[in-house]
């Protein structure tokens, strides 16, 4: 029996329809920072649904499966970086988390393949029914067990020519097009209905040109001068309690050297001293009264432990002036000028049934892994009289949130990050173009500070003005112009998002229901 079953999984992994789909799963990562081979895309994709066409639910299941799960590895590889060299299991548990990992992400595609499989009037996958099936069950890994939206279809096209529609249909709408484009070139090689797919390319290329120099924001005429300061704390020394004094006061002598500045932005934790004992709170003063001095706003990371309610908070706190005519500064402790991180990296920052992990491994028992979520929606941060809307690392990757907590007011939007845990891998370039999407898609200028890298200001247009390089202690200084109007995706992004993926499933089973009427 164990002979037999050994047998079909040496069928299955060396079957060549299986190795294709998994090396074209692995070779999208090309597609990605940090080699942004954007083109890639249409080759990979259309060569694999070329392939996936007219299959059983059955094998398009399996086929879905395979390329997602190479896709994955490939793709969010990092992961296994901090695993491996903060978490503190042997190398062989490590990969069994990276492989439980991509087994589940790649468990969406396999998913979609499967209902274009089963909803199709003849039983074999229909691309055109994959299409709505993709994207749902894009937004169901982007929502379960708190979400995992990364690696998206859209954010390979940061800086290809489809991220023209952006900021009309957001990175969502992209995945979109990217598999509209697809599925019509598969279908002109296999020679179907090859004159409304090519009419259905020329279209997407005509929208393209016509929509090329369009300006959805425009520039105020005023700038502001940032100064970001990336410190390059190596983590293992980050928590070390005998270098916090060290560490705090490396990123206020960064900051004196570099004066003056409107906003000046530390990074997420940045301040190892937890809020509000009284080693964070003499060092608090010290740094607000520098602030103060230079006619400046100070806005850093922090953890809060809230004294009221007994939990712990991922902060980002303003020091120095507030609002445009504050002289003498607003920050005091759990005043209403900070933000709390709502969405919460799991194992990171929280432990799901945390009485029963922790006691397995120290990877379950990483520092600050127990925060408590600050609001949904909170106040945009207001430094120096500008307004900025702050999310924490993670909380990037989604939209959804950013949209909740914008308005015509946001003067900036702003990120901090602490990518030392995932080191020298495609992570952080990943991270950065997450980031370029969203100031693509709502027409703001983006500010990134990272302990150690990629540190970055971006234009409203998604183009980086700026940078620091990964692993060097720097500090970033520049003017960045600033912007007012809202895109069509930042005033509709939920009505966009929810519309695109019900439309397409819609026209894709009432051309499922024309074609079965003809044929009877």
């Amino acid at each position: 029996m164990l002979n037999n079953i050994a047998k079909r999984i040496y069928q299955n992994i060396t079957h060549k329809e299986n190795v294709l789909s998994f090396i074209l799963g692995l070779a999208l990562v090309l597609c990605y920072a940090p080699f942004s081979y954007y083109w890639l895309v249409v080759i990979i994709l259309p060569t694999w649904l070329y392939s996936l066409q007219g299959k059983s639910s059955k094998d398009a299941t399996k086929q879905g499966f395979i390329f997602a799960f190479g896709w994955f590895s490939a793709g969010i590889s990092w992961v296994h970086v901090s695993i491996d060299q903060f978490g503190g299991l042997p190398l062989a548990v490590s990969l069994l988390l990276m492989v439980l990992l991509c087994l589940y992400l790649a468990s969406f595609l396999a998913l979609a393949c499967y209902l274009a499989a089963r909803f199709s009037y003849q039983k074999q996958l229909n691309l055109w029914l994959l299409l709505p099936f993709w994207l749902l069950s894009e937004f169901l890994r982007g929502v379960l067990l708190t979400g995992f939206p990364w690696l998206t279809l859209g954010y390979s096209q940061i800086d290809g020519p489809l991220a023209t529609f952006a900021p009309i249909i957001g990175e969502k709408g992209l995945s979109a097009l990217i598999l509209i484009v697809s599925i019509a070139v598969v279908y002109i090689i296999k020679r179907r209905r090859v004159m409304v797919n090519i009419a259905l390319l020329i279209a997407i290329s005509s929208t393209y040109l016509a929509l090329h120099n369009a300006t959805w924001v425009s520039l105020t005429g005023k700038s502001v001068k940032v100064m970001m300061v990336q410190g390059n704390i190596k983590q293992e020394m980050k928590w070390a309690p005998e270098l916090t004094w060290s560490s705090m006061l490396s990123y206020l002598d960064l900051t004196r050297q570099h004066y003056p500045a409107d906003l000046i932005i530390w990074p997420e934790s940045a301040i190892t001293a937890v809020e509000p004992s009284k080693q964070a709170q003499d060092f608090l003063q010290i740094a607000q009264s520098s602030a103060v001095l230079n006619n400046s706003a100070i806005i850093t990371g922090i953890i809060d432990y809230n004294i009221n309610s007994k939990n712990y908070y991922n902060n980002l706190i303003v020091l120095g002036k507030g609002s445009a005519d504050d002289q003498q500064g607003n920050y005091q402790y759990n005043n209403l000028n900070r933000y709390s991180k709502h969405h919460l990296l799991p194992i990171g920052e929280f432990v799901p049934f945390a009485d029963w992990l922790r006691p397995l491994a120290p990877f379950f028992n990483l520092p600050m892994s127990s925060f408590s979520r600050g609001a949904y929606v909170q106040k945009n941060l207001i430094a120096n009289g500008y307004h900025l809307l702050p999310l924490i690392c993670f909380e990037v990757a989604f939209s959804e949130q950013l949209s909740a907590n914008f308005s015509n007011q946001t003067d900036l939007l702003l990120t901090v990050s602490n990518d030392a845990w995932f080191g020298d891998s495609h992570g952080p370039h990943q991270h950065l173009d997450i980031v370029r999407m969203r100031a693509l898609e709502f027409g703001r200028p983006f500010l990134r500070a990272t302990n150690n890298g990629i540190t970055a200001a971006i234009d409203h247009q998604g183009k980086i003005i700026k940078r620091i390089p990964q692993f060097e202690e720097a500090v970033l200084n520049v003017q960045i112009p600033l912007t007012t109007g809202l895109t069509p995706y930042a005033s509709y992004n939920r009505i966009i998002d929810f519309t695109i993926p019900l439309l397409l499933l819609v026209l894709a089973l009432m051309r499922q229901w024309f074609y079965k009427s003809r044929q009877c």
